[in-house]
């Protein structure tokens, strides 16, 4: 993601730049990255009635399947925006009988915790919290650093991935809603980032740099990750927000008044570390920020004007100061110095596949699926 011959340019449609070398532009100078959320919003996008009937639909056919297991569906809770509404939206709309998951890898906001409390009180749902042992995801967190690989959001998403899976066998579940949408995430880095559910990958990083051995922490393994995400198919997602005109602002709203919900600040920073993460890592490490992918999926949701986007962008993620307190937060729950967790950012980039891993299992299924990815990173 650092420097390469090309000079220095910015999509014509979007906001996405070539700081990353997999954006590329056409003769029109617009990026690969929006022409290929453009090219997918028909197909993936429904902010129409005709949406809203299609999810009416789903919702029966889910509910008649359903009928004699405990819960309807089950619904990750983060205590951010997208999951909290839809959260709202299947209870208030549809009454479906909700497990609501949460994993806890040590880093929620105080703001996180109480919107979930809220939420699970007032819906009148269950909640299942996973917490994981805070010793062996300190030490994986650290091994991640160590490691200078990107992904550095891999502990946490595993570890809720792999909870999901268990859950769902405990309690008879095949289908899971998530708050992923296409109106603020339609937009991807062809080849970017590194899935989360590689275990091999994760062991690999924690033999290398780990201190302590993982008893507790929920690996699932990577063939047995693929049997049951694409033969059994023993979970469904949905991302039931593509079936309406979905406005993250608007959801925002909505829920501050309907229960007091808590605005946390940015995408994604439920989590302390994926604050640190896309505030300070990415910026310093790959001269990346992480808002040019957000604004650049509401310019193609039509939720956004590229010139307020640029606007943004101008304004620094952080403050000097806001960036010293995250690091020193961080550096002390991980136990190091703010001095240690400065060289760990500053080390040179090592690609997740220096280590030992199963990338060719995860792309031979990409190409059997024939279909990019959807999970933003």
């Amino acid at each position: 993601m650092h420097h390469f011959a090309s000079p220095y340019q910015v999509c014509s449609f979007c906001v996405m730049d070539n700081s990353n070398p997999g954006v590329t532009f056409n003769d029109q100078g617009q990026c690969i990255c929006c022409r290929e959320a453009l090219a997918r919003m028909p197909h993936e996008w429904w902010p129409t009635p005709e949406g809203r009937s299609r999810l009416a639909g789903m919702v029966a056919r889910i509910r008649r399947e359903m009928a004699d297991k405990p819960y309807d569906v089950m619904v990750g809770l983060s205590g951010g925006v997208d999951s909290a509404y839809l959260a709202h939206l299947l209870r208030r709309d549809f009454n479906l009988r909700i497990l609501a998951v949460h994993v806890d890898g040590g880093w929620n906001t105080e703001a996180a915790v109480r919107n979930i409390e809220l939420l699970v009180r007032k819906l009148e749902i269950d909640l299942h919290t996973y917490v994981v042992e805070w010793q062996e995801m300190r030490d994986l967190q650290l091994a991640y650093l160590k490691a200078a690989v990107l992904n550095q959001d891999v502990p946490q998403d595993h570890a809720f991935f792999s909870t999901l899976y268990r859950l769902s066998k405990r309690f008879g579940q095949r289908y899971f809603l998530s708050g992923v949408n296409f109106s603020g995430e339609s937009v991807h880095i062809p080849e970017a980032g590194y899935p989360a559910m590689d275990a091999r990958n994760l062991l690999a990083i924690h033999r290398a740099h780990g201190l302590s051995p993982l008893h507790s922490f929920p690996v699932l393994g990577s063939l047995n990750y693929l049997w049951l995400a694409r033969i059994r198919k023993q979970i469904r997602i949905m991302q039931p927000l593509d079936y309406l005109p979905y406005d993250k602002e608007a959801a925002k709203r909505e829920l501050i008044e309907t229960y007091g919900f808590v605005d946390y600040g940015s995408k994604h920073q439920e989590s302390r570390f994926t604050k640190f993460y896309q505030e300070i890592y990415l910026p310093a490490r790959y001269h990346f920020d992480k808002r040019r992918l957000h604004y650049s999926a509401l310019i193609v949701s039509g939720q956004m004007m590229r010139e307020e986007a640029l606007q943004q962008l101008n304004v620094p993620m952080t403050s000097k100061e806001q960036a010293t307190r995250d690091c020193r937060f961080i550096a002390k729950k991980l136990g190091i110095t703010v001095e240690e967790l400065n060289r760990l950012i500053a080390l040179e980039p090592v690609p997740h596949e220096h280590y030992a891993n199963n990338q060719w299992l995860y792309q031979l299924n990409r190409r059997l699926r024939g279909v990019a990815p959807r999970k933003a990173q």
